[in-house]
C-alpha cells in the first residue's frame, strides 16, 4: 500500500501529539539524558582534547567505528567532509580537478557509502545513491560518525559503511553563543581568490534553544590539464590539451529549535541545505594524428584539429528537514522522526565543438603539421607553424555539443525507536526495537546531445564571428605552452549563443529518462546485554523493497515507442553481531559479524531503452529495471590499546563479501523486462549483475601525545594509519577484476605541535593506484599523495576579553601534485595539475 505525503504529515502529527500527552502522564524517569557527548572546545591544547574526546566515543561504542570530533574538523585545511574523512584508517579520497568529492571506504566502491545526518539516513545526490562530500563544508558539522560495521538499528544500505554526520544543537552552548569563521587566499595556479565565511548564531536555557548557522566558501582555479590516446608500442593517435578556469562555491544554512520539558521530553524541529556548484569554461584543442606516428619525438605529423568550446554549471544539493521527539513511555525511551529529504543532482556543458573533419561530406577539411615531443609526458610540447587560435572553421564543422544530466529526488520517511532497559537470559540488557518507512521518488534525465549544425547559421540565420571571442590572456599552466594559446571569452560566446534562439537543453529523448518509485519498510530488534568482562550487541534488520520503474523503450529504427512499466518487490532479512570484550582497564578487543544491501541507482534501474528489433537476438541500450541489489555480509576483528587519555593503537583485520557487484557489460536478458514477449531472448548492454565480489584488508593505527610519555617532548603528537587492502569480483564471462575504487595501500601520517596557544599540524596522504569508474573498469588512477599543513594561534584572554579569537594560515598540496590516469594498456592518458592553496583568516566565538 502507498501513503501520499499529507497522510504521513497527518498521521505523524496525531502519533506525536498522541504519544507526548501519554508521556507526560509517565514519571520522569532519571535515566533520560541527552546521549550526545558535548562538544569540546579548550583554549589551551584544542588537538589533544579534541583527539581525547574522539577516543573515549570510540571506547564506548558497541561496534567498530571511529569519530572525529568537531575541533579537530575545524583546525584541518579542510575544504569539505571528504577532506575530513579522508584521513580515517581505512578511507581514501577521490578528487575532481583536485578538490576531494567521495569516499571509497576501506577501498569499496564509493556508491557502498550510506550518509546520515543525526541518525537520518538521506539520498546521496549523484544516482540518488552515492554521496557528494564537496557538498557539505566542514564548519556544519558536530562530530563525525564512520561505522564499520553497522548495527541492526542502522541503515541496511551500507554494504562499506555508514557515516552518520552530527550537526550542532543550542543546547551545546548555554546562553547565547556565535562563533564566526572569516578567511581570505589564493589558488597558486591563476592566482584565483579563495573565500570563506561561516557563522552560528544561537541560545539555549533550560528548556529553550534556537540555533542558525551559514557557510558559504568560493574558490577560483586554473586546471590545467592533458589527455592522451596512445599505443603500447608508443604510436600517438590524439593528444588533448586543456584548460579549466573553475570557480567553485559550496553554500550551507540552516538552524534547530527545540524545546525540553522538565521531565526529559524533548520536540525539535531541524534544517538543512547545502549544495555545491561547479561553473566551469574550457578551452581545449585535440590534434587527431592521420597517420598515427611512433614517438616520443615526431616531426611534421599531418593532424586534424579540433576546438572545443564551453562554459557551464554542475551542481548539487541536498535539502533535509526533520520533526522529532523524544519522550518516555511505560518505561520505554522512544524517537519519533518525520523526514523529508530533497536532492538535486544537475550538469549543464554546453559545448561550441569545432572539428577538423567535415561530418557532412566525410573527410579531413584541414590538415595542419605539427611537431611533438613527448620525452616528458606530464609536459607534452607540441608546435604548429599555423597558429591554432587563428584556424576557421566552416558552417559544416561547427556543431553544438549538449550535455545534461538532471536527477531528482524526493524522499519521506517516518521513524520510530525505542529501547528499554531489562534483564535478558539473567543479564543486565537493553532491547531495542524500530520501524522505518520510506518513499522515495527520482525523476531525470541523461541528455548528450551532438547535434550537426544546432550552432551557425540554424538560429535565426545568424552567424557569429569566432575570432572577435578570442581574447589576448595566455593560459595560465602548470605545464609549457608551447603553442601559445590564448584564453576565448566563453561566457559572451555563450550568451550571444543563447541569443540566436537555440535550445543549449533541450528535452532528453525518451530513452534517457528516468522515473522511479520506491517504498522501503525496515524492521529491526536488538539486545545488548552486558557481561562484567565488556557487551555482546546482536539482532536482525528486514527490509522490504518495493519499486516502480516508468520508461519508454524506443525503436532505434523508426523512432515508435513503447511504454515500460516494471515493478517488482524483494525482502532481505539481515542478521549482525557485535562482541566487545574488555581484556583489561586499557586493551579491548571487538568481533563483529554484519550484512548489508546496496540497491541500484536510479539511472542504473531506469526502465527507458532503446531497442533495435531488426538484430538476432534483438539489442537493447540503455537502464535495467531488473538489476538485482548487491547484497553483501562481513567480518571484523579489532584490538584496541589505550594507552593514554589521548593516546591509540589499535590493528584491525576485515572481510566484506558481496553478490550481485553491479557494472557495465553485454548479456542476454528477457525481453518481457522492456515489455517484449516472455522467455524471448535479448541482447542488453548496460548495468548487469556481476558475483563473487571479495575484499580484504588490514588496518594499523596510532595516535600518541608526547606529554604522557616524554615531558621534554611537551606538546608534540603523531598520528599514523595504514590499510592494505586487496579485492576483486567476478563478471559474466567469468573474468575476475579488481573492485573500483580498491588501493593496495592507503596511509595518512600528521606531525603536530601545541603549546602556548599555538597549534601546528603537518599531514601526508598516499594510496596507490586504483580504478575508478566502473564503466570502464580497465582505466585506473596512478597513486596520489597530498600533503597539508595548517597553523592557529588563540589569542590571549587578556587581548580578547569575552572574546575567544584564532588566527590560522592553511595550506594545502604543498608538493604541487599531478595526478596521472592510466588506459588498459598501461599508457597515461590523462595528466591534471591545479597548484598550491594558501588560505589566512580568523575565528571568533563568544
Amino acid at each position: 500500500m502507498k501513503f501520499t505525503k499529507s497522510r504521513v504529515a497527518y498521521g505523524l502529527i496525531l502519533g506525536l501529539a498522541s504519544l507526548s500527552l501519554n508521556a507526560h502522564a509517565q514519571e520522569t524517569n532519571a535515566k533520560q539524558e541527552d546521549k550526545i557527548l558535548d562538544e569540546v572546545v579548550s583554549v589551551g591544547t584544542p588537538i589533544r582534547d579534541s583527539q581525547k574526546a574522539a577516543i573515549e566515543a570510540k571506547r564506548s561504542a558497541s561496534n567498530v567505528m571511529e569519530v572525529i570530533a568537531a575541533d579537530t574538523i575545524g583546525r584541518f585545511p579542510d575544504q569539505n567532509l571528504a577532506d575530513s574523512l579522508g584521513r580515517v584508517p581505512g578511507l581514501a579520497i577521490e578528487r575532481d580537478q583536485g578538490q576531494a568529492r567521495y569516499i571509497n571506504f576501506r577501498g569499496m566502491p564509493f556508491r557502498y557509502t550510506a550518509i546520515g545526518f543525526d541518525g537520518i539516513e538521506v539520498p546521496g545526490a549523484e544516482g540518488g545513491r552515492t554521496p557528494r562530500f564537496d557538498s557539505f563544508p566542514a564548519v556544519i558539522t558536530r562530530r563525525i560518525e564512520v561505522n564499520k560495521a553497522v548495527l541492526p538499528s542502522m541503515t541496511a544500505e551500507a554494504v562499506a559503511g555508514y557515516v552518520n554526520i552530527e550537526t550542532f544543537n543550542p543546547f551545546d552552548r548555554a546562553g547565547v553563543a556565535a562563533d564566526f569563521d572569516i578567511g581570505m587566499g589564493e589558488q597558486q595556479l591563476g592566482s584565483g581568490d579563495i573565500e570563506k565565511f561561516g557563522s552560528r548564531l544561537s541560545y539555549s536555557n533550560d528548556n529553550f534553544g534556537i540555533m542558525g548557522f551559514y557557510s558559504k566558501n568560493s574558490r577560483e582555479q586554473i586546471t590545467d590539464n592533458r589527455e592522451y590516446d596512445l599505443e603500447a608500442n608508443g604510436a600517438v593517435n590524439s593528444i588533448d590539451i586543456r584548460s579549466y578556469k573553475v570557480k567553485r562555491e559550496d553554500e550551507a544554512y540552516g538552524g534547530r529549535i527545540e524545546y525540553r520539558l522538565d521531565n526529559g521530553t524533548r520536540f525539535f524541529i531541524s534544517s538543512l541545505y547545502s549544495e555545491f556548484k561547479d561553473f566551469e569554461q574550457r578551452n581545449q584543442y585535440v590534434f587527431n594524428f592521420a597517420t598515427a606516428p611512433v614517438g616520443p619525438v615526431i616531426k611534421n605529423a599531418p593532424v586534424y584539429i579540433n576546438r572545443l568550446l564551453e562554459d557551464g554549471m554542475y551542481s548539487n544539493s541536498t535539502q533535509t528537514n526533520t520533526l522529532g521527539t523524544d519522550f518516555i513511555l511505560a518505561g520505554w525511551d522512544v524517537a519519533l522522526r518525520y523526514n523529508l529529504t530533497k536532492t538535486e543532482f544537475t550538469t549543464e556543458l554546453p559545448i561550441i565543438y569545432q572539428s577538423g573533419l567535415d561530418f557532412l561530406n566525410g573527410y579531413a577539411a584541414d590538415i595542419h603539421l605539427v611537431n611533438l615531443d613527448l620525452t616528458n609526458i606530464e609536459d607534452p610540447i607540441l608546435s604548429s607553424a599555423t597558429p591554432v587560435d587563428e584556424l576557421v572553421y566552416g558552417a559544416t564543422s561547427t556543431y553544438a555539443y549538449k550535455i545534461n544530466t538532471p536527477l531528482n529526488v524526493d524522499s519521506d520517511k517516518f521513524k520510530v525507536d525505542a529501547s528499554k532497559d531489562l534483564s535478558f537470559l539473567g543479564l543486565p540488557s537493553t532491547l531495542s526495537v524500530g520501524a522505518e518507512y520510506t518513499q522515495r521518488e527520482a525523476k531525470g534525465e541523461n541528455l548528450v546531445a551532438f547535434d550537426v549544425l544546432a550552432f551557425i547559421p540554424a538560429y535565426g540565420g545568424v552567424t557569429l564571428d569566432f575570432n572577435s571571442y578570442l581574447t589576448q590572456q595566455p593560459w595560465d599552466s602548470n605545464t609549457s605552452n608551447s603553442l601559445n594559446l590564448m584564453y576565448w571569452d566563453n561566457a559572451q560566446l555563450r550568451k550571444d549563443w543563447e541569443a540566436t534562439g537555440a535550445d543549449l537543453f533541450p528535452a532528453a529523448s525518451a530513452d534517457e529518462r528516468t522515473h522511479i518509485e520506491e517504498d522501503i519498510l525496515s524492521l529491526y530488534g536488538m539486545v545488548d546485554s552486558q557481561f562484567n568482562w565488556g557487551n555482546v550487541v546482536y539482532g536482525v534488520r528486514i527490509e522490504q523493497t518495493d519499486y516502480t520503474s516508468i520508461g519508454t523503450l524506443v525503436d532505434s529504427d523508426t523512432g515508435e515507442q513503447n511504454a515500460v512499466n516494471y515493478s517488482d518487490d524483494f525482502t532481505h532479512v539481515l542478521p549482525s553481531a557485535h562482541l566487545n570484550y574488555n581484556i583489561d582497564d586499557s586493551l579491548i578487543a571487538r568481533v563483529s559479524f554484519s550484512s548489508g544491501i546496496n540497491r541500484p541507482n536510479y539511472q542504473e534501474w531506469r526502465a527507458a531503452a532503446t531497442v533495435n528489433q531488426t538484430t538476432t537476438p534483438k539489442t537493447v541500450s540503455g537502464g535495467n529495471p531488473a538489476l538485482k541489489a548487491e547484497e553483501s555480509w562481513g567480518l571484523d576483528a579489532t584490538l584496541e590499546y589505550y594507552f593514554a587519555p589521548a593516546s591509540i593503537a589499535s590493528a584491525s583485520v576485515f572481510s566484506r563479501f558481496v553478490d550481485n557487484v553491479i557494472y557495465t557489460d553485454i548479456q542476454n536478458v528477457d525481453g518481457v523486462i522492456y515489455g517484449g514477449q516472455a522467455g524471448e531472448q535479448w541482447e542488453l548492454s548496460g548495468p548487469v549483475n556481476g558475483s563473487d565480489g571479495k575484499i580484504t584488508g588490514l588496518e594499523l593505527n596510532l595516535i600518541a601525545v608526547a606529554d604522557d610519555f616524554v615531558p621534554a617532548l611537551a606538546g608534540w603528537g603523531l598520528s599514523v594509519n595504514a590499510t592494505l587492502v586487496s579485492s576483486e569480483f567476478k563478471t559474466i564471462q567469468n573474468k575476475t577484476l579488481d573492485l573500483p575504487g580498491t588501493s593496495d595501500l592507503i596511509y595518512n601520517a600528521s606531525l603536530f605541535y601545541e603549546d602556548y596557544g599555538l597549534s601546528a599540524r603537518l599531514n601526508y596522504q598516499y594510496r596507490d593506484e586504483w580504478i575508478s569508474p566502473i564503466e570502464d573498469p580497465t582505466e585506473y588512477w596512478g597513486d596520489q599523495s597530498r600533503m597539508d599543513f595548517s597553523v592557529q594561534y588563540i589569542l590571549p584572554e587578556g587581548f580578547t576579553g569575552p572574546v575567544s579569537a584564532t588566527l590560522y594560515f592553511n595550506a594545502n598540496n604543498l608538493t604541487d601534485e599531478t595526478d596521472l590516469r592510466y588506459a588498459s594498456n598501461h599508457t597515461v592518458n590523462q595528466s591534471e595539475s591545479y597548484g598550491r592553496q594558501f588560505l589566512a583568516g580568523v575565528r571568533v566565538s563568544f
